[in-house]
């Protein structure tokens, strides 16, 4: 083991029984370690139903037809890789480390190992994790698929993912995570590095399909070069028990943009504390972080940090909140931060309830009372993202649109 890779051990040792900065504390101990290696899957539409459902809710396409890659993980296993375009690679990241040891400088270079107990443990009790390239001046229509599963109850499945994209290339993500029918309890922890280089355009989109006794605690960096741009959309419109997740951006090349966009549904005992955060380091950088956020029941923190580190940047934060029950919670907190005159930066943010007339202006035209309501909400989660291919758009709207929200 080189010096470097003992420093990082070191360091996760010293911070093993360190607390999370926010949100509510995870007993480690609760989850066991030891799986079984899974099978490899080759046809992801043999799957069981109930796995292709979950999948599909996440947005996996199991298809692949209108995927450039897929790398599919269950438990600690990767049961499935395909790569479609030569220029875009996609690898267990295991792999990855020893076929290309240069991705070593870029290992826990975003996300500092000793950030908190979560980082520790990703380091010194890896699991698995994918690794995302696209080469210098790559592109394709379609995006890469990841899928993170938990199929086995009471498991603890540790991540860390890597993602490059070179000079001038543009990559396209959907990660979608999920657990299976039969999982009451569970702790997912992913660990995601992202860098984007110069000209080049990254957008990661997040779908969560988690369980009501399953805890998530991811922990994404971002570090986006001059002219590129990095657009993350994060979708959560199902029970969990608790995440807590709080991706950071680093605009470090001048020009470059971070946008951030949040569509999150809090279900009864849901304790959901999510965040995101962007540094201006570089001249004429911008950023956006557009929140919305709905309580049935649960509770819902959302948090924005914009912090101005150079001249002339500009920045925009907006959180909505949407309360439909009075059991449920939502808590907007914005913050906006420089030492320069000559930056543009601002937020807004609300929480409110359903217009009582908006739903009899609906129930008046035959709609019944819950479809109304359902109504109303997907218009209020319907966010169009400027930048976003149109095929990614249409795959968000979908997940958007089929979600059952006839409980709400």
């Amino acid at each position: 083991m080189s010096r470097v890779a003992e420093d990082i051990k070191e360091k996760a040792r010293r911070a093993l029984e360190k607390p999370a900065p926010i949100g509510p504390d995870v007993d480690l101990r609760r989850y066991r370690d030891e799986v079984g290696e899974r099978p490899p899957i080759e046809d992801l539409s043999k799957l069981p139903e109930p796995q292709r459902q979950r999948m599909t809710k996440a947005g996996i396409d199991v298809t692949e037809r209108q995927r450039a890659g897929s790398l599919i993980v269950m438990d600690h296993s990767v049961v499935h890789r395909r790569q479609n375009i030569q220029d875009l690679e996609i690898l267990d990241i295991r792999q990855a480390l020893q076929s290309y040891p240069d991705i070593r400088d870029f290992w826990w270079k975003a996300v500092p190992v000793d950030a908190d107990k979560f980082t520790a443990t990703a380091e010194l009790d890896l699991d698995t994790g994918y690794f995302i390239r696209a080469r210098a001046g790559a592109r394709s229509i379609f995006p890469l698929q990841a899928c993170l599963f938990i199929g086995q109850d009471g498991l603890a499945q540790k991540v860390h993912n890597l993602i490059i994209a070179e000079e001038g290339s543009e990559l396209h993500i959907i990660t979608g995570c999920a657990v299976d029918l039969n999982v009451r309890t569970a702790l997912h922890v992913g660990i995601t590095e992202i860098y984007v280089k110069k000209g080049a355009t990254v957008t990661f989109t997040m779908i969560h399909n988690w369980g009501e006794n399953v805890e998530v605690r991811p922990r994404t960096s971002i570090v986006v070069e001059e002219g590129g741009t990095f657009i993350s959309n994060y979708v959560l419109m199902e029970p969990v028990q608790t995440i807590q997740t709080y991706p950071t951006a680093y605009l470090v090349g001048k020009g470059a943009v971070a946008r951030f966009n949040s569509v999150i549904v809090g279900l009864p005992g849901s304790h959901i504390d999510v965040g995101s955060r962007v540094v201006l380091q570089a001249p004429e950088t911008r950023a956006e972080v557009i929140s919305r956020s709905i309580s049935a029941g649960g509770r819902i923190i959302a948090r924005g940090h914009l912090l101005g580190e150079a001249p002339r940047v500009k920045a925009h934060l907006e959180c909505r909140g949407l309360m439909l029950r009075d059991d449920g919670a939502i808590s907007a907190i914005p913050e906006l931060g420089t030492r320069f005159a000559d930056v543009d930066m601002s937020h807004e943010a609300a929480v409110g309830r359903i217009a009582q007339e908006e739903i009899e202006y609906l129930m008046a035209r035959g709609i019944s009372k819950d479809d109304a309501v359902a109504i109303i909400v997907r218009g209020f989660l319907n966010v169009k993202i400027e930048g976003l291919p149109a095929e990614l758009q249409a795959d968000l709207d979908r997940v958007i649109q089929t979600a059952d929200l006839s409980g709400l």
